[in-house]
């Protein structure tokens, strides 16, 4: 299985990338290939960064996109995808469940032949399976539970897991060119996306990247270890409480998305009513007052 993230309109409070940063963490991963900067990145737009390394001399960091495997891949077997009801993993150590990752920043250009490249190499190396982590800026509060929503283009995975289609229609990022192609190579294909407050889009969010873990958790069937994850997501959440205490119309703001929540969210809550809700988001988000780069996963 293959752990997919980038950097930019697919990142929101670097939700996505912060997930697979904290399962490379956790993995026995070593990198096994790496995207040409030169071919896929206007530097103009991804700047490469200086900065001092171990050994105190200074050196270039390029943007490009990596691949990490296992460092010591666990003997093939013709067992199906490590899915939610076909295995126990535990994201830790060894890495015995062959969890591949690939993170970096979307490229600029030339996504048609950054993508072939992406697919080749996860024909080589088996991959199965790719889950996408995405994350989006929306109208929500930040004092709720993140939303998630998990989709798929697979009919056999949509069925095995329960999980919806994407009725998305617009402008995408690199995430939905590259679950095209893979379907297309025959292999199956997950998205889950996280909603960030688009009120405080600006810091990282750890309370995304909680969700996303915590769902990739309960998708793949996996234990991944939190590290500090929910104390930070404590003191994000507090942070932002503070600073609406202080601003009155971010914290009448915030009461608004948070009755507009739990109405949708309550037991009462119509068909009709949700669906009510959803338009709201679609006019504000057409209104100008989005950034207008993410796919929102939209259930029509």
């Amino acid at each position: 299985m293959l752990v997919v993230a980038f950097e930019g309109w697919n990142d929101a409070g670097e939700a996505a990338t912060g997930a697979v940063r904290v399962l490379q963490e956790q993995l026995d991963v070593t990198a096994i290939f790496e995207i040409d900067p030169e071919l896929y990145y206007d530097y103009q737009f991804n700047r490469p960064v200086i900065a001092v390394d171990d050994d105190g001399k200074r050196r270039i960091t390029w943007p490009t996109a990596t691949l990490y495997g296992p460092s010591a891949p666990a003997a093939d077997t013709d067992a199906p995808a490590p899915l939610a009801d076909d295995a126990d993993l535990s994201v830790s150590g060894s890495n015995g469940g062959n969890i591949f990752l690939l993170v970096g920043s979307e490229p600029s250009r030339s996504w048609k032949a950054f993508t072939a490249e992406i697919i080749d190499a996860a024909l080589t190396h088996d991959i199965s399976t790719i889950v996408f982590l995405g994350a989006m800026l929306a109208d929500v509060p930040h004092t709720r539970p993140i939303s998630i929503f998990a989709s798929s283009e697979n009919d056999e995975m949509r069925g095995e897991l329960q999980l919806e289609r994407s009725s998305y229609e617009g402008p995408v990022g690199i995430l939905s060119v590259l679950a095209e192609a893979a379907e297309q190579a025959g292999i199956s294909t997950l998205s889950i996306w996280a909603s960030v407050p688009h009120y405080v889009h600006n810091a990282p969010s750890p309370k995304a990247v909680l969700a996303l873990i915590d769902k990739l958790e309960e998708i793949v069937d996996v234990v991944i270890p939190r590290g500090d994850l929910v104390e930070e997501s404590g003191e994000w959440e507090n942070g932002i409480n503070a600073l609406a205490g202080d601003d009155e119309d971010m914290a009448a703001y915030i009461a608004q998305l948070e009755q507009a929540r739990d109405t949708v969210e309550s037991p009462e809550a119509s068909g009709e009513a949700i669906a009510k809700e959803f338009e709201r988001y679609l006019r504000r988000s057409g209104d100008g007052k989005g950034d207008g780069r993410n796919e929102p996963p939209a259930r029509g």
